[in-house]
This record gives structure tokens, sequence and C-alpha cells, in this order.
């Protein structure tokens, strides 16, 4: 049944507001605006100037480690997940430097690496902080200065189009069924509204003047200023300041010029607040506890609780059974995401077991010849990027494993493929090992490991003739193996396989030349 609308709260605050307001903007409306907005306006612009050219000189200031962090955050931000409620950016710098020691052994981030040429994990846990710590920044000094907005934002391509890089206004989107921080939102930015914007942009110098218009928050000055890092013309600074906003100041001389009214207003708010509260937010409040008791326990028999209370036809009582009608569908909707998120995880477990099993050699508890395939893959798509790429492969063959197993048991030829697998893990600490067949292991030589591997292969072969000299070890302990190393060259090596066929080329030489020394 259609509500009348003498009984809605529109009409009735309507009625209220009216009175007051004809009341007050008569005595003060005009005396406050027509003093004091001039003064307030200049403070406002000259204050969101100097901040501008403050943010922008912290930009300047960093230099080359800004230029990457705008290029990759252009690249990655489809890609980024960040928190809409962070408050830090520490730990994952911190989770950023872990990454970045274990993924670049020796190198020194910027000097070394640059920002484009990471890995994409790394790269998404190095853009992820720096975000964060100028979100952080911008904030802070939006804060400190009573600015409504301060943000950095670069052109799309897109004709009046611009994406906003660093912005201070937290907005939450939903990706996969969770929430994020909204990044890089693209805004229509019309000529005729931001002409300042786009003269900044286009001229590359500090514009004379501001961008006026009136948005959600009411009349709005923006200033811009363009910002050059390195001669490089990277983007805009905007910071923004509502001129119809009172502050402080304003409101001491305002009260000085309406304390002869002051009797007058005192009277109208207190009967407004006494109305108001005997009529709506005794009930709003009664609301809310039920909601509160709702969240805290989760029971869903409140509902029938506020069902009671929604009395009267104002939207209040409208929105007393809305909410007891969501509490209710909201219920059944926990107990099926329950059961769904359950079984889904189960699933997950299931297939990280499997991905596990898929990838490790049963015997020697290293990775097998799919996890090398997946490895080998990564290092060609590097070889992609970068040609000069430096890496070595070893191979290494188990000497005399059939006549172990058929002299002692294929269960002491398998200690004997452990042994050996334990002697190649511990020489060639730096570098993943494989088990590619019975008794084959392949070493993929990078960083320390390739650098050393002169000293690495003669430690290895030394180790070998000490255990084979040991008589204190069992005979399928006394090991025996041959080992060849090839290195990647780019002038001559299109894959990776060229150099995996002359390490086992070198390695069957090897295997040759122990052959002959043993009939000598």
């Amino acid at each position: 049944m259609a509500r009348n609308k003498r009984d809605g709260l529109l009409f009735k605050f309507a009625l209220m507001f009216t009175v007051f307001g004809l009341v007050t903007l008569l005595m003060s409306g005009a005396n406050i605006y027509y003093n004091e907005t001039a003064a307030y306006k200049q403070q406002c612009e000259e204050n969101m100037e100097k901040i501008a050219h403050a943010l922008e000189a912290m930009l300047v200031a960093d230099g080359e480690n800004f230029i990457q962090y705008h290029e990759v955050f252009l690249k990655r931000y489809k890609d980024m997940r960040l928190r809409v409620d962070f408050s830090d950016w520490h730990e994952d710098k911190e989770k950023f430097d872990r990454m970045f020691a274990a993924r670049y052994p020796g190198k020194v981030m910027g000097r070394d690496v640059r920002a484009m040429d990471l890995d994409d994990e790394t790269q998404l846990a190095y853009v992820t902080y720096v975000h964060e710590y100028w979100l952080l920044t911008f904030e802070k000094i939006k804060a400190a200065h009573g600015l409504r907005y301060a943000y950095y934002c670069v052109p799309t391509g897109e004709l009046l189009h611009m994406r906003w890089v660093i912005d201070d206004i937290r907005e939450e989107e939903m990706i996969d069924g969770a929430g994020w921080l909204r990044l890089a939102v693209d805004v229509y930015e019309p000529l005729e509204e931001h002409q300042k914007m786009w003269e900044a942009w286009n001229t590359g110098k500090k514009p004379q003047g501001y961008d006026e218009y009136d948005n959600e928050y009411g009349k709005t000055y923006a200033y811009y200023t363009p910002v050059f890092v390195d001669g490089k013309k990277l983007g805009l600074i905007g910071t923004e300041v509502e001129i119809a906003a009172v502050n402080s100041a304003i409101l001491k001389r305002a009260v000085v010029q309406t304390a002869g009214m002051g009797l007058i207003l005192a009277a109208c708010v207190a009967a407004l607040l006494w109305f108001i509260h005997r009529h709506y937010i005794a009930k709003l409040s009664q609301l809310q506890t039920n909601v509160r008791v709702y969240a805290e326990g989760k029971n869903a028999a409140i509902a029938g609780t506020i069902e009671k209370g929604a009395t009267g036809k104002d939207e209040i009582a409208a929105l007393s059974m809305q909410i007891a009608a969501m509490i209710l569908e909201l219920e059944n909707y926990m107990k099926t995401l329950v059961e769904t998120t359950k079984k889904l995880g189960e699933a997950q477990e299931h297939a990280d077991a499997m991905h596990e099993m898929a990838h490790k050699d049963a015997l020697t508890g290293i990775r097998n010849k799919a996890a090398y395939d997946s490895e080998i893959r990564r290092v060609e798509w590097e070889l992609g990027r970068d040609r000069d790429k430096r890496f070595g492969v070893a191979m290494i063959d188990l000497n005399y494993l059939k006549r172990i197993n058929d002299t002692f048991g294929h269960e002491q030829g398998n200690i004997a493929i452990k042994k050996l697998c334990h002697v190649v893990c511990v020489i060639f600490a730096h570098s993943p090992v494989f088990r590619i067949g019975g008794d084959e292991f392949v070493v993929l030589l990078e960083n320390e490991d390739y650098k050393n591997v002169d000293a690495l292969v003669a430690k290895f072969n030394e180790t070998l003739e000490e255990m084979a000299k040991d008589t204190t070890l069992e005979p399928w302990e006394q090991l025996s193996a041959a080992i060849g190393v090839a290195y990647y060259n780019p002038a001559t090596d299109s894959s990776v396989t060229n150099v995996f066929k002359r390490a086992d080329k070198a390695m069957y030489l090897r295997k040759k030349a122990m052959k002959a020394e043993r009939m000598e």
C-alpha cells in the first residue's frame, strides 16, 4: 500500500530544515559569505600550490627510482592486489628484499637489476611496496595540510583521459569475489572543466590559475604541476581544496558576527533535536543495537526482534523490514558459502600435493625430469629477453650401476644413486639439481656455481676419488661417476638444448677417458 508523503522522513526533514534554514540564512548567510569567502579562497589556493610543488620535488628527488616505479606500475597494475585498509609499507618492503636476495644473489636493485628486468613475481612485490609508500606519503601530506585531494596522474593515450596512478581516495573493487583497492582508475576529464590540467600536460609548464568546478564535494579548486624526472615528462601532480568548506577561522569569525542571534538559534536547535530524537533517533538507535547484536553473535533470531520494532510507515520502518529480510537471506548464504569454501580448500590441497609429486623424484627427493623441463622453459624465456644471460650445464652419470645391481642388489644400487645425489647437491649448492634418468643428474649452473665451476668440478672429482679409496665404505658406496660441463654461448647456441648436448658429450668423453685410465 502506498504511503502518504506526509508520513515520510523526506517531508518532515524538509519542513523542519526549511524553517531553520530561512531563519539562519536571512540573518547570517550573506554576511558570512561575502566577508569570509575571499580570504578563505586565497588561503586554500596558496596552500594547494605550495603542497603540489613539494610533492613534485619529492618525486623529482627520487629520480631513477621513481621512473622505474612509474613504468612498472603502468605495466603491472592489473596484476596488483592491495588491501583497501593497509597502513604500512615496511612489511611488503621486507618481503621484496627477501625475494630479491633469493632470486638475484649478489645483485643490487637499481644498480645491477632494473625493475623492468625483474621476474614477474619479484616485479609485483617491488611495485606493491613502492606504491604503498607513495600512497601513504600523499595521504599524510594531504591530511597534514587540509587538502581534499592530492594525486599523481598520467594521460592514458585516449583523448581527454587521465589514469590515476597515486590516488589518495581509496575505493574498493571486487576481484574474484574479494575486495581490493581499486588501482589506476581511468577518468574522463573534459576540457571545459579541466583546462588547466591539460594546459599543464601539453605545455609542460606550471599554469597560471586553477581549474574550478562543482562535484559531489561542493565547489572545488584544482592546481596542477607537471613532473619531469631526469628531463623526462612523466605525469601531473594535482591538489584540490573545497572552497565552500568552512574552516576553524571562518567559524570563529562567524560566531562573533552571529552572536546576536544565539538565543534564537539555540531555541530552534533544541526544539529540532528533541523532535528528531523522539521520533527518529530513538528508533535508529534500537535498530543499530539489534544489528550490533547480530554482528557479534550471528544469531538470525534477531530478525524477528527487528520486525517487531518496525512500527510506523516511514523510511525507518521500511529499512528495518529490509534489514530483517537481509539477515535471514545472509544466514542462508553463509551456510552455503562455508560448505563451498571447505570443498574448494580440499580441492586446492589435493592439487598442490599432486603438483609436488609430479615434480619430485621419489628416490632422491630432488627435482625430477618434469621439473627440469619446466626449468628449461624458464631459462628459454629469459634468453628471449636477454641473449647475454650467463649459465652452464653439468651432466653427471654414475658408473657401474648395472654391476652394483647385478652383484649386490637393486637396493644397494639405490643407495649408490642417493649417495651420488648427496655429493652433487652439496658441491653445487647454489644451483638447481635434477635427476633425469636412472643414474643421470643435471646441474643448471648459475650464480656463484657458474663463476667457480672449474673449482667445483675439481672438488667433485677429488671427492669421488677419496670415496673410491675409502676402505671403510661398502663397495657400492665407493662411487665412480663422470661429469661433463658446457657453457652457453649466445653467438652459437640457439637454445638450452645445444648446451645440454655438449655437456652430455663432454660427460661421455670423460667416462671414456676414465675407462682408458683403468685399462692402463
